[in-house]
């Protein structure tokens, strides 16, 4: 069977808040130098139509040959940009990169509202990625408390004060307290040793829209944290590379993510990182997790990301390798299995296949 061009689409919490550093703009940059036809879409944009059938309102990028990220987001972003309906139903592969942190204050109805949507696209036969209807199941980070127990810090999940001051107290008077729904290091606070004085202003602070988690110090993170990529529930490697870096702040920021201001450098994982990978793995593929990015610390897992992982032009850029294009080779290679089969494989058969 012949490959063609494919019809990719992305979505995104909103075209216009798209950054050139994210992974999203990276491969639709990618699949439209390739001539792959590419939709982005953004969560307030889908239509159910009274015919039954799923549509959206898109920025589709009208070129081929777009020197970097910045172009393609200028072009999407500009004044003359415009939206066009499309019919999301005639996809090959709609990828959902959106944020649902970044939606809890103003648009709560947003995240859900674009999974169901997704949920409604896979009857039609255009495969999803991540499988939207685990997706929903793991929309705050109670999800990362179904990975196996050996490979997590110990944890605490409540909104009770007393119950997050007495695990503290029981791990030295050290630990982390961040909120249960967010990413990006928003909300992140490290206990120290002597901090009890502003122990109440943290737990404060990270209850405030809802549920916390405390978690155990793990002293290694003091020297950051290792992003690995996995595709298809397994680490991403490509011409033996791995799509892994550290993530790192010298500031004094306890928190190494990039938008909390961390920074980056070339690292390989480690014999604890892959026998992690090698944990996760049945479940992300159980469920359907295509992308995920898994954040390590020492022989812990601090958290598994399968709603917006990033990093893929990071790892590009440090390693020389085009992990973009062996993702989008991916998805040709899906969308052939998809055909062949003729409707046989389901949503989350194909998303890890």
């Amino acid at each position: 069977m012949s490959d063609r061009p494919l019809r990719l689409g992305f979505v995104v919490n909103d075209v216009a808040t798209e950054q050139d550093n994210y992974t999203t703009i990276r491969l639709a940059r990618t699949a439209a130098n390739q001539g792959h036809s590419v939709a982005l879409i953004g969560l307030a944009d889908f239509i159910y139509d009274a015919n039954g059938s799923v549509c959206a309102m898109a920025h589709l990028p009208s070129g081929s040959a777009y020197a970097d990220d910045q172009a393609l987001l200028d072009e999407i972003q500009g004044d003359e940009a415009a939206t066009q309906r499309i019919s999301v139903e005639e996809l090959d592969v709609l990828m959902l990169r959106s944020d649902p942190a970044e939606e809890l204050v103003d648009r709560p109805w947003a995240s859900n509202s674009a999974l169901l949507f997704a949920q409604l696209v896979t009857r039609r036969g255009v495969i999803v990625l991540n499988d939207p209807f685990h997706l929903t199941n793991a929309s705050n980070k109670t999800y990362f408390q179904h990975f196996p127990e050996e490979v997590r810090p110990v944890t605490c999940i409540s909104r009770d004060p007393d119950e997050l001051r007495a695990f503290i107290a029981t791990h030295g008077g050290r630990g982390v307290i961040k909120p249960l729904q967010g990413s990006g290091g928003h909300g992140v606070f490290v206990v120290k040793d002597g901090e009890a004085a502003n122990l109440n202003q943290m737990i404060e602070a990270a209850t405030r829209d809802g549920y916390a988690i405390a978690q155990e110090y793990l002293p290694k993170a003091a020297d950051g944290d290792l992003r690995l990529l996995t595709l298809n529930g397994r680490p991403l490697q490509v011409d033996g590379r791995y799509a892994c870096f550290r993530r790192y702040n010298d500031s004094g920021d306890a928190r190494s993510n990039i938008s909390a201001g961390g920074k980056i450098e070339l690292a390989e994982p480690d014999a604890d990182a892959l026998r992690l990978a090698e944990a996760v793995a049945p479940k992300l593929i159980r469920d359907g997790m295509y992308l995920a990015g898994l954040d390590i610390v020492g022989d812990k897992l601090m958290e598994v990301n399968v709603d917006t992982p990033g990093g893929i032009n990071m790892a590009e850029e440090l390693t020389g390798v085009d992990f973009s294009s062996h993702i989008i080779a991916d998805f040709a290679r899906k969308v052939r299995l998809r055909e062949q089969y003729h409707g046989i494989l389901s949503n989350v058969e194909l998303a890890v296949m």
